[in-house]
């Protein structure tokens, strides 16, 4: 369900009270942090915390897979998550055998695009960071992955993520907004990143988004659109483009699909929604409502479209789904205003010079 709907807004509203409530316990918390009343650990190993103030859909996934695909090459990298959604506890290391329901869509998703990189999930990051590295003794860098209220650890670098469209300034607490921390909270990030922008953002946005956030002086500040790729069949992984006369049923459970149904409105002839909360998993009910939905579209050049995170939710349909043209539509993150590369060499130099000092010491 989408808490953003305009007919739930004024839902949202009603849950003020609780909001203040919220932000009571987040302060307690975060002082108690503060003060050393409850303690962080470190690790000797670079660790790098990706994550956000809001309740998803900042694109923390696409950000993980960018790091991954710029840096695998270059260090043994892992990456950390909770495993959000999953039907299992505890620690546990992803194999060819894990599915989505064991270790999480995200995770599994990381698996598949990423086989050569160590994907493990763990609620308590602190015990599950030692167990990943008994396991993969020779990992040089985890990513932690949704990690920046989880402050028993402390990265070594902190990426903080922010939405274009909902900047962490202009929200406020759940359950009335989206926040789940102080947006004070940002001055912990060691580099920021605006995602989700506009692929022509000016100069002028530019300089007034950075003045409404006021990063610190040591805060690195970059900006980030959404891409989306060629659609792929989702078992045969044949690609398909888009055209003026497809239509499309929209079948996702993601945070914010907002920008994804921007792409289907430009890119096709016209798209039929059918939206599930974030992380939500699909059962037989729901499939044979997709088919009949997809059946009722009268359409010749018609097609099922989903995300790449749905996609391993739906995976275990296979039988089901196997002569329908379900295609998954892959997403990447794409810096703007030449970030790229000084936002690669500074997480690359980072764990350059953590492995240098650790070699000096």
């Amino acid at each position: 369900m989408n808490f953003n709907a305009p007919l739930l807004r004024p839902v949202r509203m009603l849950l003020f009270p609780f909001s203040l409530v919220y932000a009571l316990i987040i302060w307690i918390r975060n002082k108690m942090f503060d003060k050393g009343w409850i303690s962080s650990s470190s690790f000797n190993l670079p660790l790098i915390g990706i994550g956000n103030l809001s309740a998803g859909g900042t694109g923390k996934s696409p950000m993980v897979e960018f790091i991954l695909a710029k840096l695998m090459d270059h260090f043994r990298l892992a990456v950390l998550s909770r495993g959000y959604m999953r039907k299992t506890k505890g620690y546990a290391l992803a194999n060819p055998r894990s599915t989505a329901l064991e270790i999480g869509d995200e995770p599994m998703q990381f698996y598949n695009k990423f086989p050569s990189v160590t994907i493990a999930v763990g609620e308590e990051r602190i015990v599950a960071i030692p167990q990943l590295l008994h396991d993969v003794p020779d990992t040089e860098v985890i990513i932690l992955d949704d990690a920046f209220q989880h402050r028993y650890v402390q990265p070594g670098l902190n990426i903080l993520l922010t939405d274009c469209n909902n900047i962490f300034t202009r929200d406020w607490f759940l359950p009335t907004g989206d926040l789940r921390d102080f947006p004070s909270s940002y001055k912990r990030a060691d580099v920021l990143v605006v995602t989700k922008c506009s692929p022509d953002l000016s100069y002028e946005q530019r300089e007034e988004i950075k003045e409404e956030i006021k990063p610190l002086p040591h805060q690195q500040l970059y900006f980030t659109s959404i891409h989306y790729g060629i659609p792929y069949h989702l078992f045969t992984k044949e690609k398909r483009l888009l055209n003026d006369e497809t239509e499309a049923l929209l079948v996702s459970g993601i945070a914010g699909p907002k920008p994804l149904k921007k792409f289907l409105a430009d890119n096709t002839s016209a798209y039929y929604e059918m939206l599930y909360s974030d992380h939500y998993i699909f059962s037989i009910d729901d499939l044979k409502e997709i088919r009949k939905r997809f059946e009722s579209i009268s359409s010749s050049s018609k097609i099922i479209v989903t995300t790449e995170k749905d996609a391993v939710r739906l995976i275990k349909f296979q039988q089901a789904l196997i002569d329908y043209p379900i295609y998954v539509i892959p997403i990447e993150m794409k810096f703007l205003f030449d970030g790229e590369r000084p936002y690669t060499e500074l997480i690359a130099n980072f764990i350059k010079s953590f492995k240098q000092k650790n070699q000096e010491i």
